[in-house]
């Protein structure tokens, strides 16, 4: 009998599709994870489920959209935060059920309460930070100063196996592939297989690199330039972490995914010099729009799956998935049985690693007051925006992104016979959501958030 596979998930934070060089990106180079989409599957249409932080790790977790997850906005930071609902499982609970291991390193921010925390969610093992952002070298949480409310003041935000820890100084970047490379050790000294989850942080704000990583970018503006460092950092842990499963004869049944949670940033505070334009250094591609956006641009993201053993090298396939569809592809890797679970995403593995077609669905979105649809090549976005201070850039629009890329041309009139019944699906899948929300969930955010 072949031994169960061992799983890692890679995540990214506030990455835009083109910065990878195996996406498009010319001014900088990422030679591991090049390497890994290179001897994998590479995806040129793989879809965050929301264009923001938290419900998109939500529905990474749980294979369900954030609204089904009990997650739908970007999640406070504070000690008494709400979070992912214990009645959610995760791939850490559905895996633990089968005898794995299950370490997570890195960013959560899946809430804060005991109730939410990794520990709760199925995982043996975690490090890192459970609030939205933190500083890099200090691992303290500042957003929500001077906001009032229970964040008012800064908190620190280090923990391993919940329980604080210090470590002042250190970048936290490196430490996740520190403590990640400790975990494969630990999980292969045992019999059992293993899940790592390893959500970066990077490259979302505060932008900080140092100056080993900045130093290889210096013809770049420093925008561009501290973004690459960022995910240049991030590129040397994901090939330090690579190179440790080779070590451990662990590799080629290892089945690891990479993507990242949204589009990239145009937050002013990215800069760091009290500069108010928006900020430019992450890149989209030639997608319109950016984190917080239902156009292309906040939801469309790098997508690697690599695994020696079963999926074949060199692949780059073009239908639409999503990260909804990472836990059914786990779970049936790992002989678990999809009929136990609430999933609204897919199996993948078949069709990484044997060719056979994913059957045509619908993938839909909402975010604030913003709702979408995708249909085959037809994409269709209610009160969508590009930025999110901004008004709605249209209250219906739609692209044939087989001819339209870039969400360009409105077809909304010109091609009714597709936009008023998109239009009439995609509410009422939002008022699925809505009614799911009131009934099941809302009551656990009230006075928490």
């Amino acid at each position: 009998m072949m031994r169960q596979p061992n799983f890692i998930v890679f995540l990214t934070d506030d990455q835009g599709y083109g910065d990878l060089s195996c996406m498009g990106a010319d001014d900088f180079v990422t030679p591991h994870l090049d390497r890994m989409a290179d001897e994998g599957s590479r995806f040129t249409c793989w879809y965050s489920n929301s264009p923001v932080c938290s419900p998109s790790r939500a529905s990474l977790l749980t294979g369900r959209y954030p609204g089904n997850a009990g997650v739908r906005s970007i999640l406070a930071g504070h000690r008494t935060a709400a979070g992912l609902p214990l009645s959610t499982p995760t791939i850490a609970t559905a895996l633990k059920s089968l005898d794995y291991q299950t370490y997570l390193s890195g960013k959560w921010h899946l809430g804060l309460e005991e109730s939410a925390r990794p520990h709760s969610h199925g995982f043996d093992r975690w490090y890192g930070h459970m609030a939205g952002c933190i500083d890099y070298f200090s691992h303290v949480f500042y957003w929500g100063a001077n906001r009032g409310g229970p964040g008012q003041n800064p908190t620190h935000d280090l923990w391993e196996d919940n329980q604080e820890i210090w470590q002042n100084g250190e970048y936290f970047t490196e430490m996740i592939v520190e403590k990640a490379i400790l975990y494969i050790r630990e999980a292969a000294r045992s019999d059992k297989p293993f899940f790592l989850y390893v959500p970066f942080n990077a490259p979302h704000y505060p932008m900080h690199a140092p100056e080993k990583y900045m130093n290889r970018f210096s013809h770049l503006p420093w925008d561009r330039k501290v973004m690459a460092a960022m995910i240049s950092a991030v590129d040397d842990g994901v090939g330090e972490i690579m190179a440790e499963l080779e070590r451990q004869s662990v590799a080629d049944n290892t089945c690891t995914f990479f993507t990242s949670d949204n589009g990239p940033s145009r937050e002013s505070r990215n800069w760091l010099d009290g500069t108010i334009d928006p900020y430019y250094g992450g890149t989209a591609g030639k997608f319109k729009g950016h984190k917080f956006s239902l156009f292309e641009g906040g939801i469309r993201e790098p997508g690697i799956i690599h695994w020696p053993d079963r999926v074949p090298g060199r692949q780059v396939l073009d239908t639409p998935v999503a990260s909804m569809d990472v836990f059914p592809t786990i779970l049936t890797a790992a002989g678990g049985e999809m009929n136990r679970y609430e999933i609204d995403g897919i199996n993948l593995l078949s069709h990484v690693a044997d060719g056979i077609p994913l059957e045509d669905r619908d993938l839909c979105w909402e975010q604030d007051n913003q709702t979408a649809i995708r249909r085959g090549p037809w994409k269709l976005v209610l009160n969508g925006q590009l930025l999110e201070e901004e008004a709605p850039h249209d209250e219906v629009w739609l692209s044939n992104l087989d001819e339209d890329i870039g969400e360009q041309v409105n077809l909304r009139d010109a091609r009714s016979d597709i936009s008023t019944p998109l239009a009439e699906e995609a509410q009422a899948w939002r008022d699925g959501i809505e009614a799911r929300w009131d009934r099941d969930y809302a009551p656990a955010y009230q006075g928490t958030t």
